[in-house]
């Protein structure tokens, strides 16, 4: 059995490594809540079936990659402003007559080596209706 005093540096080095914990590591900050969008405006409020169709969304608080939901699913989506963002309703997703709720989402922000960020936050939805 080999002694402190007949170890090298580098295997005690290694040691005193593996043997001392810095603490830091299980100390992490939650994520904040992020900032909620909030919808005031569809524009149009409602299309014909079976066309693809343009969209505007006016509200508040929308972050620069907001997305705007269609009936549940992620639109490709134009940052116009804070307060206007923009995308195309394909025809595909408008092809029953009826009403689909439109929602914005801001992402959340990553947080740094220990943790914090912002949630996403998803607006109230909005309906539209499809003719």
């Amino acid at each position: 059995m080999k002694t402190f005093s007949t170890l090298k540096p580098t295997m005690l080095v290694a040691l005193t490594a593996l043997s001392l914990g810095c603490g830091y590591s299980k100390k992490t900050t939650p994520a904040q809540p992020g900032t909620m969008p909030a919808i005031s405006q569809l524009s149009p409020s409602s299309g014909a079936a079976d066309t693809a169709l343009p969209l505007e969304v006016d509200g508040t608080n929308f972050s620069a990659n907001a997305v705007i939901n269609f009936n549940g699913a992620a639109q490709t989506t134009t940052f116009v402003s804070a307060t206007k963002l923009e995308t195309t309703i394909p025809a595909s997703a408008v092809m029953n007559t009826g009403t689909v709720p439109v929602s914005v989402t801001n992402p959340g922000s990553p947080g740094g080596i220990y943790g914090g960020g912002t949630l996403p936050a998803t607006s109230a939805p909005m309906d539209f209706t499809i003719n």
